[in-house]
């Protein structure tokens, strides 16, 4: 821990307590300096949950503790403002998704970040879903051939629920993690079709086509109106398919961290998937069922954390947050106009 980073959470509502502090304790090079936020109640929760931990008003006042980097944690609108305060004090920046709330802000905080030479990341968790690991595993070893489609889901049926303004609706929400995951595997878009549903900008259900550069076809679904949902994944390629069944095969990371337990807690166990959770490649009529890779949102926090202290890169690249947000931006036009939108 002599070389630890003292990292600061900024924000205690859900994601803050129970995604971005068990994972912050869990890494072995990051000491938990402590959390920013002006609740009450909050505060208090914190003192419970992790005893001795300093609490914050503000950005300054974690940066004159001796804080060194950031994680934050609050609702989507506040994202931009709290990451620009942050690089302008020289913190090391991780920002949860959805990174901001369009293309033209995020391009502004990227730009604060490289004029001032400071460390900036957004918290891409998905890419180290089991399933998605697993997927690119196959991908890797060639298993599925030249993938021509590709198919995604965060499908939820919760019909009283409406999306939080936190989020951003669920373009925003499950779409950041849908899009990031898609253009990681398959490359630039360079076409978006887009068809949403919801009051305003907190849409409800939505649905993505993107055209990749290099061919490949993405249809990615996100909702919280779907009463059967369907595959978490169908990865089509010249000589197989591989399926991962709906939401009882969803990564169990999320899960375990709700029940209370951490990476700190389970050691190797962490991020290991039920057989029942696996899943299956298929080449016509056989399919065989395919090992999961272990699930590894243990990962991101101290790679971070290796970056800020100049031992490797950020885990996810800025620049990617961009193009993400490119096709964000892209699929809200394309919603409104019932037209493709060219990249």
């Amino acid at each position: 821990m002599s070389d630890a980073v003292r990292f600061g959470l900024v924000g205690y509502g859900f994601g803050g307590r129970v995604f971005h502090a068990p994972l912050l304790t869990s890494a072995a090079n990051v000491e938990f300096a402590g959390v920013m936020t002006n609740s009450p109640e909050r505060r208090e929760q914190v003192l419970a949950d992790h005893p001795g931990v300093a609490t914050f008003g503000s950005l300054a006042e974690m940066a004159a503790a001796g804080v060194e980097a950031v994680a934050i944690s609050t609702p989507a609108a506040t994202h931009a403002e709290l990451a620009e305060e942050a690089l302008g004090r020289g913190l090391a920046t991780v920002v949860d998704k959805p990174f901001t709330m369009d293309l033209d802000s995020a391009k502004s905080v990227v730009a604060t970040a490289r004029e001032g030479g400071v460390l900036l990341s957004v918290y891409q968790n998905r890419r180290y879903d089991s399933d998605f690991r697993t997927v690119q595993r196959l991908i890797d070893d060639g298993q599925l051939g030249a993938i021509r489609r590709f198919e995604s889901r965060f499908e939820r049926w919760a019909p009283d629920c409406k999306p939080g303004a936190a989020g951003g609706g669920t373009l925003l929400d499950f779409g950041s993690h849908l899009v990031d995951q898609a253009l990681v595997l398959n490359g630039p878009a360079t076409r978006v079709y887009a068809e949403m549903r919801g009051a305003g900008d907190l849409d409800d259900d939505m649905f993505i086509a993107l055209h990749h550069v290099g061919g490949v076809e993405s249809h990615l679904w996100g909702s919280w109106r779907q009463a059967a949902p369907g595959p978490r994944f169908r990865v089509t390629g010249t000589t197989g398919t591989y399926i991962v069944d709906g939401i009882n095969s969803m990564d169990g990371q999320e899960a375990v961290l709700k029940s209370g337990r951490s990476p700190a807690k389970l050691g190797e166990r962490w991020g290991v998937e039920p057989e029942h959770a696996w899943g299956r490649l298929y080449r016509g009529a056989t399919g065989a069922t395919i090992e999961s890779s272990r699930g590894r949102w243990d990962l991101y926090y101290p790679a971070f954390a290796a970056a800020v202290r100049g031992e490797g890169p950020v885990p996810v690249d800025p620049a990617d947050t961009l193009r993400a947000m490119a096709v964000l931006d892209a699929a809200r036009v394309s919603a409104r106009t019932g037209t493709s939108v060219t990249l």
